[in-house]
């Protein structure tokens, strides 16, 4: 988590997109990343956004079976 926010920084788009995976949020849910997420959503991820193998985050984190997280994209 740690290295995660280093990364993303003061000046992180939380909206940003890049290669084959396309939308980072989706990513972090599919793997089960819930910190990872939360810092994504907290920058302004869109928890709707389509795209890449499994459509959009909560698609993602369901078919990961990752519960937690799942409740997280939901109430927000």
């Amino acid at each position: 988590e740690a290295t995660a926010q280093k990364l993303l920084g003061e000046r992180a788009d939380g909206q940003a997109t890049s290669g084959y995976y396309r939308i980072p949020l989706r990513v972090a849910a599919e793997k089960g990343h819930k910190e990872i997420v939360e810092l994504l959503v907290d920058k302004g991820a869109d928890v709707n956004a389509q795209g890449g193998r499994w459509g959009n985050p909560l698609h993602a984190a369901s078919y990961g079976g990752h519960e937690q997280i799942v409740r997280l994209l939901q109430n927000n």
